[in-house]
């Protein structure tokens, strides 16, 4: 069924519902833009792969998992308690409630600023037009002024390994397990595979991490994954690199690795070795776009694709991650709506809510090497930090990478716990240009983690206070 055969009239149109998405959306309507949001699962769709089924569903099960699996260790801190087998029904029902309520949330954001929500797919079919299908056979043509796509990405399969829901699942179909499985495999030690490996691990699961690269976190600098591999091995996760995955059957994968092949008995394989952008539905060609080879979008500055036609998140290069997809919405948004504005951060931090967490942010020592720069690099250990002392989570520590020259802070990286909470005063810091006595100079509070990034910057100006004078 057509909805007529006159296009509708729409000013500004956004394509998908995730956090890039409802972000462009929320920052165009309060610019003055009437705004219609297409998402594919209408209004239970929004926030997206991140909120409903990524980001936030993941951190609550890391969580749930953390927690359980601290009991039995808290006994040397006089905390005394019975762990009991964890309740997976449980917990389903509190992640489901705390991601419903924040898909409210954005629903009333968007209701606030007078965003109205379709369900449906769209594509275009020639400049300033588009249709949009709701899957039910109904579709509605639109003339439209601006467009803004942010339809995000989807899991990656592996050529042997279809997922079917069962034997082989998804990093989406990980997060709705109704049991904690006896014995199973991730396969991709990124950050997704090692984020769920770990939680599994800490609840009961036997866990096989197998990963085609050399070491854990292959994308991530070698000296932030080692304590991360080996606090793996520590939870008895078997980990398995330079190996890949050739075949299955029931109950087992095929496994290779130095050219000698071996069946691993699983209870079910979770396959996170990647995502697509979804960019192949949308019949660029009929608006003068092409998408790269690996379907992403390559945008101008201000993220414009063609004449009123604007991309951001996953379907354009760099980092597939939330806050960078909320900081390209809100440039695309000023874009559309006639403002000048560029999407050109001095550095995008990345997180991984491992144990211990990792973070990072800016040049590592090789790449700022590599651009010519004479950098000194300092590193202290989470040993230094009373705080945590009193987390009991010692594991870890923080680096530096300065300009030599004038002090310019690079880049930092942390390993240990809430890394990802402390990474943003970092970011910031590179943002603003700050050098290693401008963190000297500020006043961190005591006892905190957050006390690290002072530290660093008194041991590289050789004035450390809980650390010994390097050596020289």
């Amino acid at each position: 069924m057509v909805v007529g055969n006159v296009p509708t009239a729409v000013d500004l149109v956004v394509v998908g519902g995730g956090p890039g998405g409802y972000a462009a959306a929320l920052h165009a309507a309060h610019l003055g833009r009437q705004v219609l949001l297409v998402e594919a699962d209408g209004d239970e769709g929004l926030g997206g792969v991140c909120l409903r089924v990524g980001c936030i569903p993941s951190k609550a099960m890391i969580e749930a998992a953390d927690l359980h699996h601290r009991i039995p260790h808290a006994e040397a801190m006089g905390v005394r308690a019975e762990r009991g087998a964890f309740d997976m029904a449980q917990f389903q029902i509190w992640k489901a409630k705390k991601v419903g309520g924040l898909t409210s949330g954005v629903r009333g954001l968007l209701k606030a600023a007078n965003v109205s929500v379709k369900r449906g797919h769209l594509r275009f079919t020639a400049p300033g037009t588009a249709v949009i299908s709701d899957g039910d056979g109904a579709a509605e043509f639109i003339n439209y002024k601006d467009i803004i796509l942010a339809t995000g990405s989807r899991p990656v399969e592996l050529g042997c390994l279809p997922f079917d829901g069962e034997f082989v699942l998804s990093s989406t179909d990980a997060l709705e397990l109704d049991k904690i499985p006896d014995s199973v495999a991730v396969i991709g030690a990124g950050y997704v595979g090692v984020e769920l490996g770990t939680a599994l691990a800490k609840l009961g699961a036997k866990v096989s991490l197998i990963e085609a690269a050399a070491r854990v976190l292959p994308a991530m600098d070698a000296s932030l994954s080692r304590p991360v591999a080996r606090r793996l091995k520590e939870l008895d996760v078997d980990v398995r690199v330079n190996t890949l995955v050739t075949g299955h059957e029931e109950g087992a994968l095929t496994i290779e690795s130095n050219g000698q092949s071996e069946r691993l008995d699983v209870a079910c394989a979770i396959v996170a070795i990647g995502r697509k952008p979804n960019t192949d539905d949308l019949e660029l060609p009929a608006v003068g776009v092409e998408a790269g080879e690996a379907g992403l979008l390559s945008p101008a500055e201000d993220r414009s694709v063609a004449p009123h036609i604007y991309a951001i998140g996953d379907i354009t290069p760099g980092p597939a991650l939330a806050h960078k997809a909320i900081a390209e919405a809100l440039v695309a948004a000023r874009a559309a709506c006639g403002q000048k504005d560029a999407f050109e951060p001095q550095a995008i931090p990345a997180i991984v809510f491992s144990d211990p967490e990792v973070a990072s942010v800016g040049l590592s020592e090789d790449e700022a090497r590599s651009l010519g720069a004479d950098v000194q690099v300092t590193t202290i250990p989470l040993t230094a930090s009373g705080r945590a002392a009193t987390l009991d989570q010692r594991l870890g520590f923080a680096t530096c990478v300065a300009d030599t020259d004038d002090g310019a802070v690079l880049g930092i990286h942390m390993v240990g716990p809430h890394a990802s909470e402390l990474i943003a005063e970092a970011t910031l810091a590179i943002e603003m240009g700050v050098t290693l006595e401008d963190l000297a100079l500020t006043i961190h509070p005591h006892p905190t983690l957050s006390e690290q990034l002072a530290e660093l910057s008194h041991l590289a100006l050789g004035m450390p206070v809980h650390a010994p004078l390097p050596k020289r």
